[in-house]
């Protein structure tokens, strides 16, 4: 099962995390992401564990919890929905515009 585990502390890591889970059973993936300019946390994550009766107790054991003074949110992950919103995003070209040069 995929797990979405949110709020978390800036200064938390992988392994912090990771020992959280295990402690409910087999934890095959952690993964925090990380803002992609500056590299900080952004405060959430996604950890997967093959067992859905265990993750379902690490969901139910974990969420409400505080983890260096913020209470995780933490719940079933939802699949990703489309972002594009149905509208094709080309690229440009063929624009000339309503400017005419005179040299």
């Amino acid at each position: 099962m995929n797990i979405y585990v949110g709020n978390l502390p800036k200064t938390t890591n992988e392994d912090t995390v990771r020992q959280l889970f295990e402690a409910y059973g087999e934890t095959t993936e952690v993964k925090l992401l990380r803002d992609q300019y500056t590299g900080e946390l952004r405060g959430f994550g996604f950890i997967t564990m093959p067992s859905n009766e265990e993750a379902q107790k690490a969901i139910d054991g974990i969420n409400g919890t505080e983890l260096e003074g913020r209470t995780l949110v933490v719940n079933e992950a939802r699949p990703r929905k489309d972002r594009s919103g149905g509208r094709h995003r080309g690229g440009g070209g063929g624009y000339q515009g309503s400017r005419s040069r005179s040299w």
